[in-house]
């Protein structure tokens, strides 16, 4: 197994206000529909305390198997920057840190995520999974607006 780590960087337009994007990363109601959800799977929890120090837990159920996505979070500061640790224990011990940056562009934001200390051999489905999660949340966006 590998230990090179990567630093992943997306970035995306999103038509809808700072404020608004931020707190759909926070809000158990709103998140559980788009954060980690997968087409083929089923969100059976969504838990977040969402204060620095608060945790979080979103289990996705995939063909009958539990998938966690942990967290903790680190910095809080609405609506620009969102600081989390991150984990998906069934696939890997490891905890990285995901940083979410958004700025006013236009009547939308403009977001940038970067994700700390990924193994090199995960960077790929990792990269995939971030642009897929950042086009679900587009797509609720669109439609919680519309």
């Amino acid at each position: 197994m590998s230990t090179a780590l990567r630093t992943l960087r997306i970035t995306r337009h999103f038509a809808a206000s700072p404020e608004r994007v931020f707190d759909a990363w926070l809000d158990p109601a709103t998140a559980g529909r788009w954060l980690f959800a997968t087409p083929k799977g089923e969100m059976v929890k969504v838990d977040i305390d969402a204060r620095v120090g608060g945790r979080f837990c979103f289990r996705d159920r995939r063909d009958g198997v539990d998938v966690d996505h942990v967290g903790e979070y680190l910095e809080i500061d609405r609506p620009r920057r969102l600081v989390f640790s991150f984990a998906v224990p069934r696939y890997s011990e490891a905890t990285t840190r995901v940083s979410i940056d958004m700025v006013p562009a236009g009547s939308g934001c403009d977001l940038t995520l970067l994700h700390e200390q990924v193994l090199a051999e995960w960077a790929d489905a990792t990269q995939h999974g971030w642009g897929e999660i950042l086009a679900h949340l587009a797509r609720h966006l669109e439609q919680a607006s519309g």
